[in-house]
């Protein structure tokens, strides 16, 4: 839920485009942020990753979940080569392997 989240946010601010963080820009741009569908959907997602979060930390070891969020990074670095066209070099794909290694030896530490 909280890559969702990540790239549903990127679309929308994708959609808004970049600005100044001015005391100007501070209205005109923060109502477009409010009223971006995708941004709105960004937040959405961050609330239930957030209930489902503490579902989780209810029933497993902190030590144990939070590693697993680490997934996520995988989740949208895939996502945004496939959606956004963002470049995955070989430094990128050498870090989504170490990920994968690191979540592989945790799981086996349960």
């Amino acid at each position: 839920m909280n890559a969702a989240a990540q790239l549903v946010l990127k679309k929308g601010m994708t959609d808004i485009g970049q600005f100044s963080f001015t005391l100007e820009n501070l209205i005109p741009v923060g109502m477009r942020v409010a009223i971006n569908p995708f941004v709105i959907a960004g937040v959405i997602f961050y609330v239930v990753s957030l209930a489902v979060w503490l579902m989780v930390l209810s029933r497993v070891d902190v030590s144990y979940a939070y590693p697993m969020l680490s997934v996520g990074y995988i989740v949208a670095a895939l996502a945004g080569k496939y959606f956004f066209h963002e470049p995955l070099g070989v430094t990128r794909w050498a870090g989504i392997l170490v990920i994968c290694i690191g979540v592989f030896l945790i799981t086996r530490s349960a």
